[in-house]
């Protein structure tokens, strides 16, 4: 998630980025993006600006991780848009059948208080009788939490489902969030790239200037799908959960859309 620069000078939401790595790393992220990539990206519907070299792949739209294997995959293009600015999900959707638990765990170098707010975030979605349950282990979770490199340029960032199962990590910029961080904030922010891990696309993946602020952005074509949640409003939605900025101290509990969206999918 990144920072939205309208609503904070200084504070970035799930996009902008914050980092903590070595030197080799940090020499990484600064690589130009070959144009045959930045193709390739656009292909699978995201924004080809401020794509950032990362570890085994790209962060693009800010928090969103791409892999190489990714990327080289042959897909088939599923381009589905209703409007502007509803919930979209991608077709890559966690296998829940008649109810699946998944499993969290976090590095346990990382402070207290992130524990704590991943704990807020499981609850959040725990509330909404859903067919995927979650529950944090001491170790070994379907999904991990670390921190992400010194050199990142964003505040947390996930992937997409694959084969069924929910992207397996999360990284999460400690440099830029802080060892004690407004609890709400950051558990919103958990609660998004959580998100991502069972499947949602940015709430303004039509136009991330809604929560970003600058120009439209148009993230081109999909083939890991846009698909609008049937539901959702056709209008622009300022306090979902998956929208791809967030301003500093920001809490956004899931609304009733987005309430809506979690139900009809899961």
């Amino acid at each position: 998630m990144k920072f939205n620069y309208s609503l904070k000078l200084a504070a970035a939401a799930l996009v902008l980025g914050f980092s903590s790595c070595t030197v080799d790393e940090e020499q990484v992220e600064k690589v130009s993006v070959s144009k045959d990539t930045l193709s390739k990206i656009y292909d699978m519907g995201f924004g080809t600006n401020d794509v950032q070299v990362v570890d085994g792949g790209y962060l693009v739209e800010g928090d969103i991780f791409l892999s190489e294997e990714q990327l080289n995959t042959k897909h088939d293009h599923k381009l589905l848009r209703v409007g502007e600015t509803e919930q979209y999900r991608t077709t890559n959707l966690v296998n829940a059948g008649t109810g699946r638990n998944i499993t969290l765990s976090i590095d346990p170098s990382l402070p207290a208080t992130y524990v704590t707010a991943l704990d807020a975030a499981i609850a959040r979605y725990n509330a909404q009788g859903l067919l995927i349950t979650m529950t944090r282990v001491a170790s070994g979770g379907q999904i991990y939490l670390q921190a992400a490199p010194k050199s990142a340029q964003y505040l947390a960032s996930a992937g997409f489902p694959v084969n069924g199962n929910p992207h397996n990590n999360i990284k999460i910029a400690t440099r830029h969030i802080g060892t004690n961080p407004n609890q709400a904030w950051f558990t919103t922010i958990l609660a998004h790239e959580i998100g991502h891990c069972i499947g949602f696309r940015h709430t303004d993946y039509m136009n991330r200037a809604y929560s970003c602020g600058g120009s439209y952005t148009n993230e081109g074509a999909s083939t890991v799908g846009a698909v609008h949640i049937p539901g959702t409003p056709t209008t622009a939605d300022a306090t979902s959960w998956m929208l791809a900025c967030i301003g500093s101290g920001q809490n956004r509990p899931f609304n009733a859309n987005d309430v809506t969206a979690l139900n009809y999918l899961y």
